[in-house]
């Protein structure tokens, strides 16, 4: 039914569902999981400036991406399922909207909630705005 699934994780409880969910639904199929990570360029910036601080923080970035997909390829290792690992730099919702669409993704299968914050509750979660950018069918884990 589903060729393509993307499914972005970062790290949190809720993206692990997705991950779960997205292996689940290819599993005993040709479909292909791609795992996504998206730096967050708001993230970056904020430590782009100068001092020890700019390169302290892309390494925490860069490691928190490597972690986070390792667990998520892992899970489909478990269940020979044929995955792509996927890392971009922006703005999340935007990102992830860039790369359904450059994968042709048939589904999106996103965690209800990830490591926002206060601002992000204010403004919109990433998983709200995708459902209305993307143009594949978006699916929402709980953990």
């Amino acid at each position: 039914m589903y060729d393509d699934i993307l499914v972005p994780t970062d790290g949190s409880d809720s993206s692990a569902a997705a991950v779960e969910e997205a292996v689940a639904i290819a599993d005993g199929t040709a479909a292909t999981v791609h795992v996504l990570y998206v730096v967050d360029a708001g993230t970056e910036m904020a430590g782009a400036g100068e001092g020890a601080l700019a390169p302290q923080l892309t390494k925490t970035l860069e490691d928190e991406a490597e972690s986070a997909l390792d667990d998520a390829t892992a899970r489909a290792e478990r269940s020979d399922v044929t995955y792509e690992r996927l890392t971009r730099e922006g703005v999340p919702h935007e990102a992830i909207a860039a790369v359904s669409a450059e994968i042709g993704s048939d589904l999106v299968v996103m965690g209800a909630s990830g490591r926002s914050g206060v601002k992000e509750r204010l403004l919109g979660t990433t998983t709200d705005r995708v459902v209305r950018t993307v143009d594949a069918s978006v699916l929402i884990a709980r953990p």
